[in-house]
């Protein structure tokens, strides 16, 4: 059977051929037919089924792409997370005669409702999965937020885009932004130079994400006026921080007590996110009080914990493939 799609959109058709369509072999591989580009259409050629799902497949993407307001963001990381939300039971790409493909639930209705924050170079940031959206959302209406999650998810970058749109409409006057020093399995021993030089490597990137909302300039402006506050968390005793948007990145590295002190710095007017992953601790087996603590708030008002999945992984595609693989192998590796 051949067939002829064609996109309304030539971006559109640009993010899923490629350039230089290195797209169309993944496109074939998975939807197990022939594409053979044209202009701004794709010739299907193949079984008749399997010709009618790919059809399908790139009419509700083109569906999808019309609804949403982050068109300039989309890329085949969208496509591929609006589908994977069709994936029948066994896990498998939408097959001919799956009953939620046939049904067509589920099938990426799915689109960012608004835009979390407008970059210093005028690129909006949109949420780009459910679990994302549902965090900015938590952000917005909770005391404390919790994050758990893999790498590459957007705790972090979220958390501080909300932060930046937060004090640039008024509602906080400061960040805090805190991680614990704790080096990822090796000793680096002494570092030179004055405390923000020692602490700088730890805290790379928290900078790495401040650099990318309001940029360098504005970073650095509001570092000297004391708008901006980094430090390790063991300099966050004592305080109380009010009037303030804190953020704790990779809790996974406190211990309960430190946990407890930090949640305690919460004062009037402030929001407060914690983000961490329990599979990358660096400590000592069983000093990590990331998830003691988010069992010790469950239930409690105004405290809400986002659960991200390897689904919610917007890095390149590899890092998810390489979270799956540990996650499959973690069993094998520790009856050895």
């Amino acid at each position: 059977m051949d067939t002829t799609f064609t996109f309304e959109s030539e971006s559109l058709y640009n993010v899923i051929c490629g350039i230089g369509d290195s797209q169309v072999p993944f496109w074939e591989t998975r939807l197990k037919v022939k594409l053979i580009p044209r202009g701004k259409s794709l010739i299907l050629q193949g079984d008749n089924d399997y010709v009618r799902v790919a059809l399908e497949t790139f009419q509700r993407v083109e569906e999808n792409f019309r609804k949403r307001p982050d068109k300039s963001n989309f890329s085949v990381f969208d496509i591929d997370y609006m589908m994977n939300q069709a994936k029948d039971a066994s896990k498998g790409w939408p097959t001919p005669g799956s009953a939620e493909f046939e049904s067509g639930q589920n099938s990426g209705d799915w689109t960012p409702k608004e835009k979390v924050f407008v970059t210093f170079k005028g690129k909006p940031i949109f949420p780009r999965t459910k679990n994302q959206e549902h965090f900015v959302e938590s952000l917005k209406k909770n005391y404390i937020t919790v994050a758990m999650g893999p790498a590459g998810t957007g705790k972090t970058f979220l958390s501080i885009a909300t932060a930046c749109r937060m004090m640039q409409t008024g509602e906080v006057e400061r960040l805090v932004l805190t991680r614990p020093a704790v080096e990822a399995g090796e000793n680096l021993g002494f570092l030179p130079g004055d405390l923000t030089q020692k602490v700088n490597p730890y805290l790379r990137p928290i900078y790495d994400a401040l650099h990318e909302c309001i940029g360098f300039e504005k970073t650095t402006e509001y570092i000297s006026v004391n708008k901006i506050e980094i430090a390790p968390i063991a300099f966050m005793r004592g305080r109380t921080l009010s009037n303030s948007f804190i953020i704790l990145d990779e809790a996974q590295n406190c211990t309960l007590p430190q946990l407890k002190m930090f949640l305690t710095r919460f004062g009037k007017n402030s929001k407060m996110a914690i983000s961490g992953d329990a599979t990358q601790i660096d400590l000592a087996h069983g000093r990590s009080g990331l998830e003691k603590t988010v069992y010790t708030l469950r239930g409690l008002n105004g405290v809400e914990t986002i659960f991200f999945g390897r689904e919610d992984i917007t890095r390149h595609h590899i890092v998810e493939a390489i979270v799956r693989r540990f996650e499959e192998n973690e069993g094998l590796f520790e009856k050895r």
